[in-house]
């Protein structure tokens, strides 16, 4: 089973081809593919011939496979981190070619001897090279494409990693078909569909050493540096400190186990499955490679069709989906329907996995990545294949059981009832990510998913870039000028670089724009006039200003953004705010800010401060009132981007609450603990 377990984004299919066009990655990543293929085919032949030598005795052929998942599973409890770490210790070229050569050696051999010691084994040896290649591959994969192709490196490597299972499936499906045909040429006992499936295994680890060994490209990696010197202990311990230390990792990483524990239940009992629906080794093939076509469409096509919603909420609504429909499986008795509700169960399970993993992404600061990642790949290894050790176990304890209602007769196995039971702590799993994320908790998921459906919602989760981005709303008087100003200066104060701007005004076009939307000469304009031009100075805003400072890492605050035009034209002119909303969120290409601050203040209050009326400022009141009421109605719909403060204050103590709120976001408090540790 592949070990890698990249971080996936969701770049266009334009942009997957452009980085398969670099020839060193290419050969890389055909390397990936074969290595893939031939794990996956192994993981087949290697339970198939598990209840070959079981000789029809049901319970024995779970133990049996179980065995498999089990050798599988006791490498990577001691050998998974610290595989890791080993491998920017040695050349990592020589280190792939040597782990696939003992590869091929290995699945060449279990056929020959056909006995379960040495599958079980050879199996622990397999898993054993594979967990040091794996790491090595990874570490790689950054040194032969440019930074701004390494999210699509990773989306492709992702797809050699897992989109290969369904075409090992069909091989495997296709050799149960012709494995009759070859006893004229093997002898039986060597050419079951589990020895023709090892053979070509072994065969596809030779081919990968092949390709591996034109790669000059592949660097020696820091062997021999002083990063050799590191403590591989400490190296090991950071990544446990800092995923133990965050709540929305931990949420995210029990939530990401029990998406692999409803599709490792699926893979764990396939084979007895299928037996119990009175199908074979074909079957088996089709059965396991739904699981991972589904969980292939989720991960390629989750982000895009789920772009709209917000990832926490995604994350926990797809999982318990997923969970749900594994339940229903296991009271289905009709394989062609089993087909189906795998592929859809693949598919939702596949969408949680990847929405988790660029969840862990965006929050983990670059410095700790490699260790965190390596730490959950580790984490969620050892689990899945865990719940595939257990799963062949609990039921093969069950057995059969058949029940009569009437003239009516169903028999129910052990995998159906397990399959059953994991559904349901799935589903548990599922319901208290979605809770624990409190992702729009005033905001339910069917309202989200009707406004999405109009096209409504908009991206909400936003783009991603390097720098931090706070904006400031509020009513008429408030004082974000000053709290702007005060902010800029006290981030200045801690080493950052910061941008400070405004809506409109904040460039050469947006000055000329404010001029004509605030001017009292100006007069009436049209509230859907009034709501394009904001929209117009927004878009010029981000494209010339924004998101330049934001790829380069610094700190952007500014004096209103896509609220005010959801508020103002929106509440204010009495549009649908929704439709307000949309306009902007396409306007600025989805981009939205790390923290929202509004600060709040009566209509009356904030209108009094001021010493001149502008063309807005010189509204009714009942105008301003709506427009406060639409800036809560927005902070209360996400109380985790959104933080309301009382402008009625005096300006020192608004000033000492937004900071403690700025410097508790994740960007700003992993900064500070980097330059904490590095002065000790």
């Amino acid at each position: 089973m592949p070990n890698s377990l990249p971080y996936p984004g969701a770049p266009a299919g334009t942009e997957s081809r452009s980085v398969l066009s670099i020839p060193a990655f290419r050969k890389l990543w055909n390397s990936m593919a074969f290595s893939s293929f031939g794990d996956w085919l192994g993981l087949l032949a290697t339970t198939a011939m598990a209840l070959e030598l079981s000789d029809g005795d049901y319970s024995k052929a779970n133990f049996a496979i179980a065995g498999v998942f089990i050798v599988r599973l006791l490498p990577a409890v001691i050998l998974g981190p610290i595989a890791g770490v080993f491998a920017d210790r040695f050349d990592r070229r020589r280190l792939m070619i040597f782990c696939d050569i003992f590869r091929f050696a290995l699945y060449l051999s279990i056929p020959i001897v056909g006995n379960y010691f040495w599958l079980y084994t050879a199996t622990i040896l397999v898993e054993c090279f594979t967990l040091f290649w794996s790491p090595a591959k990874e570490a790689t994969v950054p040194n032969m494409v440019p930074k701004n192709k390494l999210e699509s490196a990773n989306q492709v490597s992702l797809l050699a990693a897992y989109g290969t299972a369904p075409i090992a499936a069909i091989v495997f499906s296709l050799l149960a078909l012709v494995s009759l045909g070859t006893t004229s040429i093997l002898p039986a006992e060597y050419s079951s569909t589990a020895d023709l499936a090892l053979y070509i295994n072994a065969i596809s680890f030779l081919y990968t050493a092949w390709i591996v060994y034109q790669l000059k490209e592949i660097p020696k990696g820091p062997a021999g540096s002083t990063a050799t010197n590191e403590n591989i202990g400490k190296a090991l311990f950071e990544g446990f400190k800092f995923v133990s230390g965050s709540k929305l990792i931990r949420g995210l990483i029990f939530g990401m186990l029990g998406a692999f524990f409803a599709a490792g239940a699926v893979i764990g009992l396939a084979r007895t499955f299928v037996g119990d629906l009175n199908a074979g080794d074909a079957a088996y093939g089709i059965l396991f490679g739904a699981v991972f076509t589904g969980l292939a469409l989720g991960i390629w096509l989750g982000p895009k069709v789920f772009a709209q919603f917000s990832r926490r909420r995604i994350f926990g609504a797809t999982l318990t989906v997923s969970s749900s429909f594994l339940i229903l499986l296991s009271l289905v008795t009709n394989l062609v329907l089993a087909i189906l509700i795998t592929v859809l169960l693949g598919a939702f399970a596949g969408i949680s996995w990847v929405t988790g993993f660029t969840m862990l992404g965006l929050e983990v600061a670059d410095e700790v990545r490699g260790r965190t990642f390596a730490f959950v790949q580790s984490l969620i290894r050892v689990s899945l294949v865990l719940v595939l050790a257990i799963a062949p176990l609990v039921a093969a304890a069950i057995g059969r059981h058949t029940y009569t209602f009437e003239n009516f007769e169903v028999t129910y196995n052990g995998a159906a009832f397990t399959m059953f039971g994991a559904g349901i702590i799935g589903v548990v799993v599922g319901v208290i990510s979605y809770r624990t994320m409190r992702d729009r908790p005033t905001v339910s998921l069917w309202s989200d998913i009707v406004a999405a459906s109009r096209g409504e919602l908009g991206g909400i989760t936003g783009t991603t870039h390097n720098g931090i981005f706070i904006s400031f709303e509020g009513g008429e008087g408030s004082g974000k000028s000053t709290q702007t100003q005060l902010l800029k200066e006290y981030l200045e104060s801690t080493g950052k670089e910061v941008l400070l701007t405004r809506e409109p005004g904040g460039t050469p076009l947006g000055k000329r724009l404010r001029e004509i939307l605030l001017d009292t000469e100006t007069g009436n304009i049209s509230p859907r006039a009034e709501a394009l031009l904001y929209a117009a100075d927004r878009a010029n805003h981000v494209y010339s200003l924004i998101q330049p400072a934001l790829s380069s890492g610094k700190v952007v605050i500014t004096d209103r953004y896509l609220d005010s035009s959801v508020a103002y034209q929106g509440a204010g002119r009495i549009l649908q705010p929704s439709e307000v909303a949309r306009i902007s969120r396409w306007a600025t290409d989805n981009l939205a800010p790390t923290l929202t601050v509004v600060m709040d203040i009566p209509a009356e209050l904030g209108i009094s401060r001021l010493r001149s009326l502008d063309r807005l400022e010189a509204e009714p009141l009942a105008f301003h009132e709506r427009i406060r009421q639409e800036f809560l109605n927005i902070a209360g719909s996400d109380p985790e981007r959104y933080f309301v403060v009382d402008a009625t204050q005096d300006k020192a103590s608004i000033h000492e609450q937004i900071i403690e709120r700025v410097l508790s976001l994740p960007q700003l408090k992993e900064s500070s603990a980097e330059k904490k540790r590095f002065r000790k």
